[in-house]
C-alpha cells in the first residue's frame, strides 16, 4: 500500500473505552445503523467533538485532545437529538450548537407544524450557565468558531460563522466577561451584533487552518469561487475571484468541513457536487471536482489548477465492476500531491506543484492502490496530509510509505510508472543516507532499461533542485525541476483532457503567507512559465562557439572573467582534505571544463538577476556558485571515492554523483589499482566503466560540467577493460577523451611488448599536437621517435614558406652521411632553427639533428641492418 496512515483519533479506541468506564451502554452499540456515537466536529487546535446517547436516550457532547489523549464531557441534552453541528471556541468558555428537533414523522404525528424544526444555541459552559438562541428555523445551520492565531493570549471575545441551508453566512460578535469564581457569561443580554458575510451561496467549505471560507456563487451556465480571509483582527476581506467553467447544482447547499453529519452529508452528496478546495505550502491552489458520467463503470474528475492557469480532466474505465461497489471518487491533500481515490479501484496522486506533464503523477490500481483502512467514501481532508472517515469516526494522518514506494519503482516496467516513482522519491521525500542509497542502487541497476528518460538526469536535476530551493523564494520557478523538456507518452488505464482557464484574480494588500505564494505562482503563469526555468541551449551553443576559437582570442577581458568563474568554483572543491584526493587527477586543468564551468555560473548569474532583482547580487552570486559547484563536487567526491573507499564521514547533502560511485564502488568491491595498467580489468571494473560512461553521456545531454580528473579516470577504465578497437572506437567517437595524465602514465609504466607497441602507438596517433607533444616524450622507442621527427619536420617545413637558407649548416652528426636528400633537409631544418623557428620549445632534443639520426635509424631498420 503507497499511502500510508497512522491512526490519530479512533472512536474504538480513544473514546469507547472512557465511556465504558462511565457506564454509557447505549453509546456503545456499534452496528453500521446505530449513530448512537459519531464525530462531529473537528477544530483547529486538534480539539475532536463528538456525540453519544445515554443510557435515558439523552444527547450528550463530548471533546477528545489530540495533544493531552484526554476525553471531557462538555455538555448534556435531557431528550434525544440529532447533532448536526457543534463548535467550542479558544477558550473553551462556550459552544455552539444546531441540532434536529425531531423527525418529519413525529412533526406530522405530534402536530408540532407551529414548532421549528432546527435549534441553534450559544452555550456557555465554563461553568455551563446560561443557553441562548441564536437561530430556531426550518432550514439546517451550521456553526463555526472562528480561532486566532497560534500562541496569542486568551481573548474576550469570540466570533461564530452562522452557515444557513438557506445559502448565506453570517458572523456573531460574542463579547465574554469573567465574573467571580472564574464564571465566564456573556457580556450583552439583547441581540448579538452579525454581519453578513457572503449571500447566494450554493457550495462552501471551512479551512480551519488558515481561517479561510472558499465558496461558489452560479453565474448563468458557470460559476465563481470566491474566497473570504478571516483575520484575528475582527474583520475580513474578500480575496480571491475565479471564474470556473463549471455547472454546479443551486438546489441545495454542499458544505465541506463544517461539521461532520454523515446521514445528511451522504443524503446532500446525492444531490450535489463533489467539490473540494486544497492548498498547499508553495501557493498550490486546486479545486477537485468528481463528475457524473452517463457511460456505466466510466469514472471522471477533474482538477482545477488555478495557480497554474489549467484544467485536466481524467477519464477512468473500470474493469469488473460492480454497479453497487461504485462509490463516489473522495479527494485528500498531501500538500504536494492530491490523491484521488476510489476505494478497491484506483488510487491516482495528482502533482500539484508541477502538473503540466503526467508522468510526474502516480495512478495505482490493484494492490498497489488498496487502503485497508479507507474502504468507503465518506472521507474528508480537515487539513493537509490527514484523512477523516466520516462514518467510522477515525482521524487518520495520511503521508506516501516511502518504503512502498521504493517497492514500486523496482517492480515498475513502464517509463511513466518509474519516473513518477523517481520525481516523488526525489522531491517528496526529505532526503536521507538509506533512502539515496536505495534509489541509487536502483539507478545503477536499471540505467539500460529506462528509454524515454535519463534516471542519472532526473536524480542530479531533482535533488539539486529540492536542495537549493527553499533557501530563496521563487528561486523554484527558475532552476530545472526535470530534464524532460515535454512528456507525449500516455498512462495506462486514465484519460486526460486538458483545458485552459482563467487565473483567478486576487485583491489583497502587504499579505504574506500563501496568498503571497499563490500571487507569485499566478504571475509566473502571466509571463510564460515555462520560459523562465534555466536551460543550457544557450549555454551550449556559447561553449561551442568558445571552443573552437583560436588560441590567441582566448586573452579577452570576456574570457578572462569566465575563467575566473571557473576558479570561485574549484574553490569550494579545494576547501575539503587535499589528503583524501586521489593524486594526480586533480593536479590536472581542464580548459574545456573550465570553461564550461565559467560559463554557467555567468549564464546563471544573468537569469536570475533578470527575475530576482530583489535578492541582491552579492546573494545571486552565492546561490549560482553553490549551484554549479554542487553540480561539480557530485562528480569530484565521486572520484575521490575511488581512492578514499574507506573514508566513514558522510559528505554533503548535495553529493548526489559521489553517492552513486560511493554505492556502485561498494556493490563492485573495487580497489584503487585502477591506473595498473599491466592486466586486465574486471567484470566489475567494466561494471564502474559503464555506469561512468552513462554519467558522461548525462552531463552533455545537459552540457553540465565535470571535475578534473573524471575523464582521465573514465580512460584509465577504458584501457583496463576494452580491446584495442572498442577502445579506439570510444576514444575517435569522443566517448573516451585522451588526457595528459592517463596518457603518460600509459606510456611509462607499459613495456614494449608487441601488443603494447601496438596500443601505444595507437594512442599517441590519435592525441592532439598540443598533448601530443608534452607526452610523447615519455616513450622511448623507434616509432614513436620517427613519429616525432615526422610531425616535427611538417610543422617546420610549413612555417618555412618561401625563406631562403643563407646561414652555414650547423652541427652535424659526428659521421658523414653521403645521401644528398636527407642532407638537403637537415640544412633546410637547421637553418629555420636558426631563424628561432622551433616548434618543441619545451623539447630541446627534438632539432635538426634529431631528425637526422632519427630516419638513419628507421632506414636501417627497414633495410635490416645494424644501427650503432
Amino acid at each position: 500500500m503507497l499511502l500510508r496512515l497512522v491512526p490519530e483519533f479512533e472512536l474504538r479506541r480513544d473514546v469507547l473505552p472512557w465511556l465504558a468506564e462511565r457506564g454509557c451502554a447505549a453509546a456503545l452499540d456499534t452496528s453500521e445503523n446505530s449513530s448512537a456515537l459519531y464525530v462531529v466536529n473537528v477544530e483547529r487546535n486538534g480539539k475532536i467533538i463528538y456525540t453519544w446517547k445515554g443510557n435515558q436516550r439523552n444527547t450528550h457532547i463530548g471533546l477528545y485532545d489530540l495533544q493531552t489523549k484526554q476525553n471531557e464531557h462538555l455538555y448534556m441534552f435531557e431528550k434525544n437529538l440529532h447533532i448536526i453541528s457543534c463548535s467550542i471556541n479558544n477558550e473553551r468558555t462556550l459552544l455552539a450548537v444546531s441540532f434536529c428537533q425531531y423527525t418529519e414523522e413525529e412533526r406530522a404525528s405530534q402536530l408540532l407544524q407551529s414548532v421549528s424544526k432546527y435549534l441553534t444555541l450559544l452555550i456557555e459552559i465554563h461553568p455551563i450557565n446560561n443557553v441562548r438562541v441564536l437561530k430556531a428555523v426550518d432550514s439546517c445551520v451550521r456553526v463555526q468558531f472562528l480561532y486566532p492565531v497560534e500562541g496569542r493570549n486568551a481573548s474576550r471575545e469570540s466570533r461564530l460563522l452562522l452557515v444557513s441551508e438557506d445559502k448565506y453566512v453570517e458572523q456573531f460578535d460574542i463579547h465574554v466577561v469573567a465574573e467571580e469564581d472564574h464564571k465566564v457569561v456573556i457580556q450583552k443580554s439583547g441581540q448579538l451584533p452579525r454581519a453578513k458575510v457572503v449571500d447566494d451561496l450554493v457550495w462552501a467549505q471551512w479551512d480551519m487552518m488558515e481561517q479561510r471560507l472558499f465558496y461558489i456563487v452560479p453565474k448563468e451556465s458557470k460559476s465563481t469561487l470566491r474566497c473570504v480571509q478571516f483575520y484575528p483582527e475582527e474583520n475580513f476581506n474578500s480575496i480571491l475571484e475565479s471564474h470556473l467553467d463549471l455547472a454546479v447544482n443551486d438546489t441545495q447547499l454542499k458544505l465541506v468541513n463544517f461539521g461532520y453529519d454523515y446521514c445528511q452529508d451522504q443524503d446532500v452528496a446525492s444531490k450535489s457536487l463533489n467539490l473540494q478546495v486544497f492548498t498547499s505550502k508553495a501557493g498550490g491552489l486546486c479545486l477537485c471536482c468528481s463528475l457524473v458520467s452517463d457511460i456505466p463503470h466510466e469514472i471522471i474528475y477533474s482538477i482545477y489548477f488555478l495557480h497554474k492557469g489549467y484544467n485536466k480532466t481524467f477519464t477512468v474505465s473500470l474493469e469488473r465492476a460492480e454497479s453497487h461497489q461504485l462509490k463516489e471518487v473522495a479527494f485528500m491533500n498531501l500538500d504536494y500531491y492530491v490523491a484521488a481515490y476510489l476505494p478497491g479501484q484506483f488510487l491516482h496522486l495528482l502533482n500539484i506543484q508541477h502538473p503540466d506533464m503526467l508522468c510526474y503523477s502516480l495512478f495505482l490500481t490493484g494492490e498497489d492502490a488498496r487502503i485497508d483502512t479507507l474502504q468507503n467514501s465518506s472521507i474528508r481532508s480537515p487539513w493537509v496530509s490527514t484523512a477523516l472517515d466520516c462514518s467510522a469516526g477515525s482521524l487518520y494522518n495520511v503521508s506516501i510509505s516511502d518504503s512502498a514506494l521504493l517497492q514500486f519503482l523496482q517492480k515498475s516496467k513502464r517509463d511513466c510508472e518509474r519516473l513518477a516513482a523517481l520525481h516523488c522519491a526525489l522531491l517528496y521525500f526529505q532526503h536521507t543516507e538509506d533512502l539515496e542509497m536505495q534509489i541509487i542502487r536502483w539507478i545503477s541497476e536499471n540505467l539500460s532499461t529506462c528509454h524515454s528518460f535519463d534516471p542519472i538526469q532526473e536524480f542530479i536535476i531533482a535533488s539539486l533542485y529540492c536542495r537549493m530551493c527553499p533557501e530563496t523564494q521563487n528561486l523554484d520557478k527558475l532552476l530545472p525541476y526535470t530534464s524532460l523538456h515535454d512528456w507525449t507518452g500516455v498512462v495506462p488505464g486514465v484519460m486526460c483532457a486538458t483545458d485552459i482557464i482563467s487565473l483567478p484574480v486576487l485583491e489583497f494588500q502587504n499579505s504574506k503567507g500563501f496568498w503571497e505564494k499563490l500571487n507569485s505562482n499566478l504571475e509566473s503563469v502571466k509571463y510564460a512559465e515555462p520560459h523562465l526555468h534555466y536551460h543550457s541551449q544557450v549555454l551550449r551553443r556559447e561553449w561551442c562557439n568558445l571552443s573552437e576559437e583560436r588560441e590567441e582570442r582566448r586573452t579577452t577581458a570576456y574570457l578572462r572573467n569566465i575563467f575566473e568563474n571557473a576558479k570561485k568554483v574549484l574553490s569550494h572543491l579545494d576547501t575539503w582534505d587535499s589528503e583524501t584526493r586521489l593524486v594526480p587527477l586533480f593536479e590536472e586543468e581542464d580548459y574545456q571544463q573550465q570553461l564550461l564551468m565559467g560559463l554557467m555560473v555567468a549564464q546563471l548569474k544573468d537569469h536570475l538577476m533578470r527575475h530576482l532583482q530583489y535578492v541582491g547580487k552579492k546573494k545571486i552570486d552565492q546561490i549560482v556558485l553553490d549551484y554549479v559547484a554542487n553540480l561539480v563536487s557530485e562528480f569530484f567526491r565521486g572520484m575521490n571515492w575511488f581512492e578514499s573507499s574507506c573514508s566513514s564521514s558522510v559528505a554533503s547533502a548535495l553529493n548526489l554523483v559521489h553517492r552513486i560511485m560511493k554505492e556502485v564502488w561498494r556493490t563492485y568491491q573495487l580497489h584503487s589499482c585502477i591506473f595498473c595498467f599491466d592486466e586486465r580489468g574486471s567484470a566489475a571494473e567494466f561494471a564502474v566503466f559503464h555506469i561512468m560512461s552513462r554519467i558522461l553521456e548525462a552531463a552533455n545531454g545537459m552540457c553540465m560540467p565535470l571535475p578534473p580528473g573524471f575523464h582521465t579516470l573514465h580512460l584509465g577504465l577504458g584501457v583496463r577493460c576494452l580491446p584495442l578497437h572498442t577502445l579506439l572506437h570510444y576514444i575517435d567517437n569522443g566517448i573516451l577523451q585522451l588526457t595528459e595524465t592517463c596518457v603518460r602514465k600509459l606510456l611509462k609504466d607499459l613495456d614494449d611488448t608487441e601488443q603494447n607497441e601496438k596500443l601505444k602507438f595507437s594512442i599517441v596517433m590519435r592525441l592532439p599536437e598540443a598533448l601530443g607533444q608534452k607526452v610523447r616524450q615519455y616513450w622511448n622507442h623507434p616509432r614513436n621517435a620517427n613519429l616525432i621527427a615526422r610531425k616535427y619536420v611538417k610543422l617546420l617545413l610549413e612555417k618555412l614558406g618561401n625563406r631562403q637558407c643563407s646561414r652555414p649548416v650547423p652541427e652535424r652528426l659526428s659521421f658523414p652521411v653521403e645521401f644528398l636528400p636527407l642532407n638537403y633537409l637537415t640544412n633546410l631544418l637547421a637553418e629555420l632553427e636558426n631563424q628561432g623557428v622551433h616548434p618543441y620549445e619545451k623539447q630541446d632534443h627534438v632539432n635538426a639533428r634529431f631528425v637526422e639520426e632519427t630516419a638513419l635509424k628507421h632506414t636501417m631498420t627497414l633495410l635490416g641492418l645494424k644501427y650503432s
